[in-house]
């Protein structure tokens, strides 16, 4: 994946996290930028977003417990889930905006 498109897929994710969580901060953690719905209240990290060579993966602290009709969520772990991106279309295809609306609310 070239590097415009990563580019592209992560300002797609910050405009949704703007419209769904206006008060949100990112903070860089990880080799990537963690989503705190409390800025400043690192309990509150609900998301995350990591560049790879082949995608983005959006993670999810407690992605286990989100609702996933579709299967979207990978990941086999106690809690954290995550979705890879490969293009911009992937944010809609996938569902990001309502996973990130869930992990939201389960904190706000």
């Amino acid at each position: 994946m070239d590097e415009a498109t990563k580019t592209q897929i992560i300002d797609n994710l910050v405009e949704i996290l703007l419209e769904i969580c206006p008060e949100y901060s990112s903070v860089p953690k990880y080799g990537g930028t963690m989503i705190e719905v409390i800025a400043g209240d690192p309990k509150t990290q609900v998301s995350g977003y990591f560049a790879y060579k082949a995608h983005i993966s959006l993670e999810f602290s407690e992605g286990a417990s989100l609702l996933d009709p579709q299967n979207q969520l990978e990941g086999s772990g106690k809690f954290r889930r995550h979705i890879k991106l490969r293009s911009v279309d992937d944010i809609v295809n996938k569902d990001c905006k309502g996973f990130l609306q869930q992990a939201i609310a389960q904190v706000a």
